[in-house]
């Protein structure tokens, strides 16, 4: 419990008003049950054997106040403990997006997009229920336990050493048990995130799934890894179900013993039976909470779980370290200086130098895997060079911040990003929407004939991925999108792959129309593509083994 309080204080920090008043609800609560165990001693000895007619009275309102007082508190304390749960959860899901949308490519390369949507959504849960649940309950059924064995040791001290020793040993067993669970949570979580990726993978490749006729295969393995998911969670579910039975057990032991003890006690006269049945029925109210207190610590030990792989991501460093710098005029020039790059231990570029001018078409040519993505991704600082310099503007990249980078580069990939939202939105995305704009750059990637025929025009709602628009429908809005942002810098990587042969003479016509003052960057096979360029730069393996300067 303390490495959950731990973990997330600083959440908790923010309600502690709520969190303090929840607490003292709780205690409230404890006060009033131990209260009520205790009350069975009067109405025994004081109703029942002398037969006094003023308690007669008194004995039963109390018991409805002692009664009000515990719901009450349960009530309080169980609101405010969800809605403090609720809104750290609510926290720490913005923070950990922010938090993972700022890290480099190379952490979306390595990590799993389903394993990232399982620490999101799952794992968070899985704090939030024992935000919401446990922490509340530990401090009221830890009060609750205190306050009875004061009444306990208050009615009989020597049969309470006896009781007081069982339930300690009985917490060893207990504590093995909880170390188990905690372990196999842990891989449950794993396990889990291995299922959501899977998921996610055989969703995203639907189409190529359906027309492979590979169902089988995808189901085969999904299967295998939904029935390891299973086997894993029954262990879970073999230790915690096994805490309560181990407790029922040493409960009748203790039960068994005090019986024995307290039977000798009434008959010799050292103990009246209402003092015993006070006795017994507070052992008997202090064995609820002790199996909810050992539920509790063996249940947050998933809790923990969850909380390591949340801070594990939120404690990762971004090994981009941003500038502080913002280009403020035109890009007069990119230039790479024997740039080198490695992705891990792969060679990527080799002593890459090239200058990109203003008002320029530079056409990076190769075959696939040559490395010509790379040189773009490093213009978009999404990656740092292994070795060598980059510059824009004669200052070394790294001094300029990410956003200021991102805002004066546009990129067009053959990789069409299309969000579930309206034409306009995916135009304008990342910016305000101006109607006018929007028209004016649909018309520039010529996709506003087809936009302007659908029930909606610009607000169209779109299917999640474009789904309800074709190829090249899709391409010439991505096009739309980088020409409304009016970038400094366009990036063209295979963007008119997906395009007839009007529609992409119509683009470059459009690309020289908007060249005047920017600096372009066009990967592509095509020579009628290539037919644009001011420079040709051909890569192989990494490697510039050809420039040409065409003269215009």
């Amino acid at each position: 419990m303390k490495d959950l309080i731990l973990q997330f204080l600083p959440y908790i920090k923010g309600h502690k008003y709520k969190f303090i008043a929840a607490i003292g609800a709780g205690i409230v609560t404890a006060l009033c049950t131990a209260f009520i165990a205790y009350l069975v001693k009067p109405v025994l000895d004081d109703v029942f054997s002398a037969k006094n007619a003023f308690m007669l009275v008194i004995l039963p309102i109390v018991v409805i106040i002692a009664y009000f007082g515990k719901s009450t508190g349960m009530y309080i304390q169980s609101y405010l403990m969800n809605y403090i749960g609720l809104d750290i959860v609510r926290q720490i899901r913005n923070e950990l997006l922010e938090h993972i949308l700022s890290l480099e490519i190379d952490f979306f390369n390595k990590m799993r997009n389903g394993e990232l949507i399982a620490r999101i959504t799952n794992d968070i849960e899985a704090v939030r229920n024992a935000v919401s649940n446990y922490i509340g309950d530990f401090a009221r059924e830890s009060v609750t336990f205190i306050a009875l064995i004061f009444v306990i040791i208050y009615q009989s001290p020597k049969m309470a050493i006896f009781g007081i020793i069982i339930m300690g040993l009985s917490m060893i067993p207990v504590n093995i048990i909880a170390k188990k669970i905690k372990n196999r949570s842990k891989a449950s979580m794993e396990q889990n995130s291995d299922i959501t990726s899977k998921l996610n993978e055989i969703f995203n490749n639907a189409e190529l799934i359906k027309a492979s006729n590979s169902e089988n295969i995808e189901t085969k393995y999904f299967k295998e890894a939904n029935f390891k998911f299973f086997r894993i969670n029954m262990k879970v579910v073999q230790q915690n179900q096994l805490v309560n039975p181990l407790m029922e057990f040493l409960g009748a032991i203790i039960i068994a013993i005090i019986i024995y003890i307290g039977g000798n006690e009434v008959i010799n006269d050292r103990m009246t039976t209402g003092e015993f049945f006070s006795f017994i029925t507070a052992l008997f109210m202090a064995y609820t909470p002790l199996k909810k207190l050992t539920s509790i610590y063996t249940g947050v030990q998933g809790a923990v779980a969850a909380g390591n792989r949340i801070i594990e991501i939120l404690h990762r460093e971004p090994t981009i370290k941003d500038g502080t710098k913002l280009i403020n005029k035109n890009i007069e020039s990119i230039k790479f200086s024997n740039v080198s790059l490695y992705y891990g231990d792969i060679l990527a570029l080799q002593n890459i130098d090239i200058d990109f001018k203003y008002n320029e078409i530079v056409v990076l040519k190769g075959k696939s895997g040559s490395g010509k993505s790379s040189i773009v991704n490093l213009i978009l600082r999404l990656y740092t060079p292994t070795s060598g310099n980059i510059t824009i503007n004669n200052t070394p990249i790294k001094e300029y911040t990410q956003k200021s980078i991102c805002d004066n580069i546009a990129i067009v990939t053959q990789r069409i990003f299309i969000f579930n939202d309206s034409i306009a939105a995916n135009v304008a995305y990342g910016q305000e929407v101006d109607e006018n704009k929007i028209i004016d750059a649909l018309k520039q990637s010529f996709a506003y004939d087809f936009v302007k025929k659908l029930p909606d025009g610009i607000y169209t709602k779109l299917d999640e991925y474009g789904a309800n628009l074709s190829g090249g429908q899709r391409q010439r809005i991505a096009i739309a999108r980088a020409i409304y942002r009016n970038p400094k810098v366009l990036i063209f990587d295979e963007a008119t792959s997906a395009l007839d042969k009007n529609t992409e003479d119509s683009i470059k016509n459009t690309i020289e129309l908007i060249k005047k003052d920017k600096i372009i960057i066009i990967i592509a096979h095509r020579p009628s593509t290539m037919e644009l360029a001011n420079k040709i730069i051909e890569i192989e393996n990494g490697k510039i083994i050809n420039k040409i300067a065409i003269s215009k």
